[in-house]
C-alpha cells in the first residue's frame, strides 16, 4: 500500500504558554491542545470520582464487604489491560484490609471473553459474596443473571461501549454507560479500577475510617495503571496522558513494583529513561503473551510478586511465550500472504476489506494478525481461527472512518443469525460465528465495509509535523521531544520529514533496513525501518531517500546518539 507523506495544516498556538519551544508549541496545538491546563500532568488534574454513575452504590458494597470480611472475587480479561486491572484491585483492596481476596481469568480458548454463563457457574461453585469485574461485564448479560440468582452481590467495572442492555449488577461503574457523566470516555479498564478505589479511600475516610491508621498511598498503583492504559491502545485524553505520565515518573524514578522491574530487564529497556512507546512495544506484548497462549494467570502473578527473583523467573516464562507467539505469528503471517498474493492486490485495486479464515490459526494471535494485516493495506480487516463445537472465532482491526463495534451491531440486526456474539471499540472488535455461515458473513461484511468507507478514508496518509529546522536536529530537541509526552494513541508521537542523501544501507535481523543518511546540513545520521520489504530493499540505485520519522535517541554500552525511526521511506527518483 502506497503511503502518502503529507504534513499537517498550522494550528493557532497562541493560547499555549511562550515558555514552551515553539516547535512543540505547534505539536500541541495540531493535536487539539486547546488550553494550558491540558499540558498538566499533575495527579491534582484528574477527574472527580464523583462524576461516575454508580460510584456511590459501588462503595457501599466494598464498605459492607470490608467490615463483612466478606469473601471477593475478581473476575479480570486475558489481556494486558484486564491483568494490570486485576492486579490494581488485588493489590489496591488488600490496601485497605480487605483479607479474602481472589481472582478469575477465564480460559480464552474454552470460555472466551467475559462473565460468560459457562465461567458463571464456575463462580457459582466458589460461592464469593461479592463478584467484581473488571474489564468486562457491561455485556455479559446472562452469566451476571446466574451469579445474581444464586445469591452472590456483583459489581461491574468495565470501559467497554453498553448495548441495548445493561446486566442486572448491583453496580455499574462505567464511562460508557449511556447515563454516566464521567469526560474520559476513553479511560482503559485498568483506569476504571484505580478511580473505585480513589472512590472507596474518600467514602471510608469521610466515615472516620483511617482515625486509627493511615489512608492507603494509591500512587503506589500507578505504574501498573499507566502500563495497562497505554497496552490496551486507549486514546491517550489529557486524563489518560496524566495517568500514564504520573506512573512513568514513578518508574523512572525507581518506585515501580518487582513485576514490572522484572519485565523492564528482560526487555532490556532502561527504567530510568522508559517510555510510554517501551509499554506498548516491549512491556505488553510480554505481559499479553501470556494471555495470548496460556493463561493470563501467569501475567497476573508477575504483577502481583512481592520478591524480584520471584519476578524474574515469571518474566522470563513470559518473555519465552512471547518468543513462541511471534514464531506463530510469523507462520500465520507467511500462509495469510500467500492468499492475498493469490488475489494479487495493487494500490489499485486493494479491496475495501480483509476477511480470512483458516482452520488452525491460533485464537490467541489472530487479532495480531488482524492488526498487521490492517497496517499492511489500511483496510478494516477480521481474521478467523476455528473453535469448537462449529463455531470460529473473529478478530477486527479497524481504520479511521469505521467504527468496528457499531458495524458489527448493524450486520447483528439485519442478519440475526449471522453473529452468535461480538463486543469491543470503535478500532478494535471480536466475534464468534458459525463455521457454516463463514461465506456469507465475509459477504455481508465486506458489502457494509464498501458502503461505509469513503475514498478518502481508504488513502493511506502519514500525517507528519513538517520539516525539521536545522537547529532542531538535534539530540537537545529529541530529549524535549520524549519530555513533552507521553505520546500514544490519538495524541501521536511527532513525526517529522525530510529528504536525506543516502549513504549505506543494509538488511539487519533479516528484515530491518539499517541506514546512514546525511542531512541537508551535512551531519550525518542513522536510521532505522523496522520491517521493510526486503525485496525492495537494500536499493544500490537510490541516492536520495524521503523519509516519515521520528527522532529517537539510540543508547549503546551507556552512549547515546541520535537516531531516526523511520515510519515510511521512499525512494526519489
Amino acid at each position: 500500500m502506497k503511503k502518502l507523506i503529507v504534513a499537517r495544516d498550522h494550528h493557532d498556538d497562541s493560547h499555549l504558554p511562550n515558555h514552551l519551544h515553539p516547535v512543540i508549541k505547534q505539536i500541541y496545538a495540531s493535536r487539539q491542545v486547546n488550553h494550558a491546563n491540558e499540558l498538566d500532568n499533575s495527579a491534582a488534574t484528574l477527574h472527580n470520582f464523583k462524576l461516575f454513575k454508580d460510584i456511590d452504590k459501588a462503595t457501599e458494597l466494598l464498605q459492607h464487604a470490608l467490615h463483612a470480611q466478606s469473601k471477593i472475587l475478581i473476575v479480570g480479561d486475558f489481556d494486558a489491560d484486564g491483568a494490570t486491572s486485576t492486579a490494581t484491585l488485588m493489590q489496591g483492596l488488600a490496601m485497605f484490609g480487605f483479607i479474602n481476596l481472589d481472582y478469575l481469568v477465564p480460559d480464552r480458548f474454552s470460555l472466551g471473553y467475559g462473565l460468560s454463563p459457562a465461567l458463571a457457574e464456575q463462580i457459582v461453585t466458589m460461592a464469593p459474596d461479592l463478584v467484581i469485574t473488571v474489564d468486562n461485564g457491561i455485556s455479559c448479560i446472562a452469566g451476571i443473571a446466574i451469579v445474581k440468582d444464586a445469591g452472590i452481590k456483583v459489581l461491574v467495572t468495565d470501559h467497554h461501549l453498553q448495548g441495548e442492555q445493561l446486566p442486572n449488577a448491583d453496580a455499574i461503574v462505567n464511562p460508557n454507560r449511556h447515563d454516566c457523566d464521567f469526560p474520559s470516555k476513553s479511560i482503559a479498564g485498568v483506569g476504571v479500577a484505580f478511580y473505585l478505589l480513589i472512590a472507596l479511600r474518600s467514602a471510608l475516610r469521610d466515615g472516620g475510617y483511617f482515625e486509627q491508621q493511615s489512608p492507603p498511598n494509591l500512587a503506589d498503583l500507578l505504574d501498573i495503571v499507566a502500563l495497562g492504559t497505554v497496552a490496551d491502545v486507549v486514546a491517550l485524553d489529557a486524563n489518560n496522558r496524566t495517568l500514564v505520565h504520573q506512573g512513568l515518573a514513578r518508574i523512572r524514578s525507581g518506585k515501580t513494583r518487582p513485576g514490572i522491574t522484572a519485565l523492564i530487564e528482560v526487555a532490556n529497556r532502561n527504567a530510568a529513561r522508559l517510555s510510554a512507546s517501551d509499554f506498548g512495544f516491549s512491556l505488553a506484548p510480554r505481559l499479553n503473551a501470556a494471555g495470548r497462549l496460556d493463561d493470563m494467570s501467569l501475567g497476573i502473578a508477575c504483577l502481583l510478586a512481592t520478591d524480584i527473583n520471584q519476578a524474574r523467573r515469571i518474566a522470563g516464562e513470559l518473555d519465552s511465550l512471547n518468543h513462541e507467539r511471534r514464531e506463530i505469528e510469523q507462520g500465520m503471517q507467511l500462509e495469510a500472504q500467500a492468499v492475498l498474493d493469490k488475489l494479487a492486490f495493487s494500490d489499485e485495486q486493494t479491496p475495501d476489506a480483509i476477511c480470512l479464515y483458516q482452520d488452525d490459526w491460533h485464537q490467541g494471535v489472530i487479532g495480531i494478525l488482524a492488526g498487521r494485516l490492517k497496517e499492511k493495506y489500511h483496510r478494516p480487516t477480521v481474521i478467523f481461527a476455528g473453535g469448537d463445537n462449529g463455531e470460529i472465532k473473529g478478530s477486527c482491526r479497524s481504520i479511521e472512518g469505521l467504527h468496528m463495534r457499531d458495524l458489527l451491531e448493524r450486520l447483528n440486526t439485519l442478519h440475526p443469525h449471522l453473529i452468535s456474539k461480538f463486543g469491543g471499540h470503535a478500532m478494535a472488535a471480536g466475534l464468534t460465528i458459525n463455521e457454516q455461515h463463514f461465506s456469507e458473513f465475509k459477504r455481508e461484511f465486506e458489502m457494509a465495509v464498501s458502503a461505509q468507507l469513503s475514498e478518502e478514508h481508504k488513502r493511506c496518509i502519514i500525517l507528519t509535523d513538517g520539516e525539521l529546522t536545522d537547529d532542531c536536529f538535534s539530540m537537545e530537541f529529541a530529549n524535549l521531544l520524549k519530555q513533552a509526552g507521553p505520546w500514544g494513541q490519538q495524541f501521536p508521537e511527532p513525526v517529522f520529514e525530510h529528504t536525506f542523501e543516502l549513504v549505506q544501507q543494509r538488511i539487519v535481523g533479516e528484515k530491518h533496513l539499517k541506514l546512514v543518511l546525511k542531512h541537508r546540513s551535512g551531519r550525518l545520521v542513522d536510521a532505522i525501518a523496522f520491517g521493510v520489504d526486503v525485496r525492495a530493499w537494500p536499493d544500490t540505485e537510490a541516492r536520495f531517500v524521503k523519509l516519515a520519522y521520528q527522532l529517537d535517541i539510540n543508547e549503546f554500552r551507556g552512549k547515546f546518539s541520535l537516531q531516526l525511526i523511520a515510519r515510511e521511506l521512499q525512494k526519489v527518483p
